[in-house]
């Protein structure tokens, strides 16, 4: 389980596909790495990872095929930024909201728009996941914690503000860039159990 909230930005040092032993990541960190053990959970671009080998500034993360097709994560190239959170501390404060790190889907941001030291993103998410964004509501894209600011019939709008653009890879993305997409799970129950109850 995550909160949302980045703690760093890490470096992408080696990356791999198609190998008779699996296919990985290589993760250059500092604050991430801080106490991390093999088997731990890291949040990689909001995908929730376990470490299966680490060094003095590093790990690196088995990819699964379902986390190749799910996540943007296929798409890294070495020295890529990517999105780094520890899992929750029990007793830690909770400054985003509940993440599983359990991406739904690939978005797209279709426009940024400036404004004063903010910006204005729009994000084209699958057309599946629309019904669960809802606006003000929660949402993690590629791993941060973020308020839907207003959604329309193929689109949702969030705001980054100057902070957070330093702080996170999407302040350093342009429009075409393809996004990690977590829908609020509180939305996902809601429906299975109306599903329940109409049946």
């Amino acid at each position: 389980m995550f909160t949302g909230i980045v703690e760093e930005i890490g470096n992408v040092i080696d990356i791999a596909s198609n190998l008779p032993q699996g296919n990985f990541v290589q993760v250059a960190s500092h604050t991430a790495r801080e106490g991390a053990r093999i088997g731990d959970s890291i949040a990689v671009n909001g995908a929730c990872l376990t470490i299966t080998d680490l060094g003095d500034r590093w790990f690196r993360f088995g990819l699964s095929p379902e986390t190749l097709q799910r996540t943007n994560l296929g798409r890294l190239r070495v020295h890529d930024p990517v999105n780094l959170e520890r899992s929750l501390a029990f007793g830690g404060r909770m400054g985003g909201h509940y993440v599983q790190g359990h991406i739904d889907g690939i978005g797209e941001i279709v426009a940024i728009t400036p404004e004063g030291d903010s910006k204005r993103v729009r994000i084209r998410p699958p057309a599946q996941l629309l019904p669960y964004i809802v606006e003000k509501g929660y949402i993690a894209i590629d791993g941060v914690s973020l308020t839907v600011t207003d959604v329309n019939e193929s689109t949702f709008g969030i705001a980054l503000v100057a902070y957070t653009q330093e702080a996170v890879i999407m302040g350093r993305q342009g429009v075409g860039a393809m996004v990690n997409i977590e829908v609020d799970i509180i939305a996902k129950y809601v429906e299975r159990l109306l599903q329940a109850y109409r049946s």
